[in-house]
């Protein structure tokens, strides 16, 4: 039997590995991934890798033999698809069973695929393994057209990536601006006006119809109305989907299509625990409402809480959210959630490339956009960290700092 066996090898997965040889814990551990690669870093993915400027070997987080050193047992190729709570065994896809002590669940999700006619072809693309990274590169020698579905993160990546590469991009967005789930109007113009100038052909509002498929593979997308797009080769990025259907199965409590997991990411199954993309929770800096983050932050922070209640040092997960986002010179980091916010403020001027918006609630700091503003975002993580309250004057003027550490007595 296996201690602690944790299924998904990406960032959560890794994380909880790591830190439970840290807290000292010495029982058996495994980290189950479906992929047959390694623990490795997603980032990445959608910039240099795909830009074919970083080799895949620079992105293991740890060699074969560190992982050995450490005595965690790295069992690739294994996707689970059921739980038994009561036996205490995972079964994998294979046929394979696991037993273990308790289960540490950070399998993340799987890309949304296209709802529409023609979605399911095979040169439809989405961003999420190595394997999917590959699979674009190899289809960018003979593709002039490509078309990228969603105006996320993920999308305006690979954009920029592409564009770069001298290919003809269009960037499809069913809202009316980029970036609308993680940012204000503000930057969401900011980032259009960017993409634009660099010749990425972006529509809002888009509504697709279907896929033009050509000898099995994507010739062009139909937009309602009529209009027709080449395309030589279509991304997909409109989210993912969680993978806990295992757990559900099992009789988990559910949550925002993930598993719903308490302060210490345990889930409501005896001896499992939740970590990453698929674990939904209440978050403080959310307003105390649950939610579910897919960030490199979370996953590391969450599953750093589950080893620790495991590793008998219990410690609630409380961490302020952060992301970051590279698109051509330009390095978008993000601190707090400015979902619900009453007022925002622009630090700095847009045409400069470097500013910052600031947004509040109740008078109150809960988000930070920072671009190319390291400074901003430094201090304004701390900030939203402390719910400090600041005026707006001082927050528009991006020569006044924004936090001040409390004068020390004496």
């Amino acid at each position: 039997m296996i201690d602690v066996l944790i299924i998904g090898a990406g960032h959560a997965g890794a994380q909880a590995a790591l830190m439970l040889r840290k807290l000292g814990y010495a029982g058996a551990v495994a980290l189950a991934g479906a992929e047959a690669d390694p623990p490795y870093e997603r980032p990445p993915l959608s910039k240099t890798y795909l830009a074919g400027g970083e080799p895949f070997e620079r992105m293991i987080m740890r060699p074969k033999e560190a992982w050995a050193e450490l005595n965690i047992d790295c069992l690739p190729g294994r996707k689970i698809v059921a739980v038994d709570p009561a036996a205490h065994e995972a079964r994998c896809e294979n046929g394979e069973r696991i037993s273990y002590g308790k289960m540490i669940w950070a399998a993340g999700g799987t890309p949304r695929r296209l709802p529409a006619p023609g979605g399911d072809l095979a040169g439809i693309h989405v961003i999420r393994t190595r394997a999917d990274v590959d699979a674009i590169r190899a289809g960018l020698d003979g593709a002039k057209d490509i078309v990228i579905i969603g105006g996320g993160y993920i999308g305006l990546e690979a954009a920029s990536v592409l564009v770069g590469m001298g290919k003809r991009v269009c960037v499809l967005e069913a809202q009316e601006r980029l970036l609308s789930r993680v940012a204000g109007p503000d930057l969401s113009a900011f980032y259009e006006r960017e993409h634009r100038g660099r010749g990425v052909d972006i529509r809002l509002g888009a509504e697709i119809e279907a896929i033009v498929e050509k000898g099995g593979r994507p010739a062009g997308v139909c937009l309602a109305g009529g209009e027709a797009l080449p395309a030589d080769l279509v991304i997909v990025g409109i989210g993912i989907a969680p993978d806990v259907e295992p757990l559900i199965a099992a009789g988990a409590e559910g949550a925002l299509g993930g598993v719903k997991v308490d302060e210490f990411c345990r889930t409501s199954l005896p001896d499992i625990y939740a970590a990453g993309d698929c674990a939904a929770h209440a978050n403080r800096y959310a307003g105390g409402a649950v939610i579910r983050l897919e960030s490199v932050q979370n996953a590391h922070d969450q599953a750093s809480a589950a080893a620790a209640s495991i590793a008998g040092d219990p410690k609630p997960y409380d961490a302020v959210p952060w992301f970051w986002s590279d698109q051509y010179d330009l390095k978008l980091q993000t601190a707090g959630l400015s979902t619900g916010h009453d007022a925002a403020v622009l630090r700095g001027d847009p045409d400069s490339r470097s500013f910052s918006v600031v947004y509040l609630k109740d008078g109150r700091v809960i988000a930070l956009d920072c671009v190319n503003a390291t400074r901003d975002y430094a201090q304004g993580r701390r900030l939203v960290a402390t719910g400090g309250a600041c005026d707006l004057k001082t927050l528009a003027d991006p020569a006044a700092p924004l936090f001040k550490p409390p004068a020390r007595n004496g």
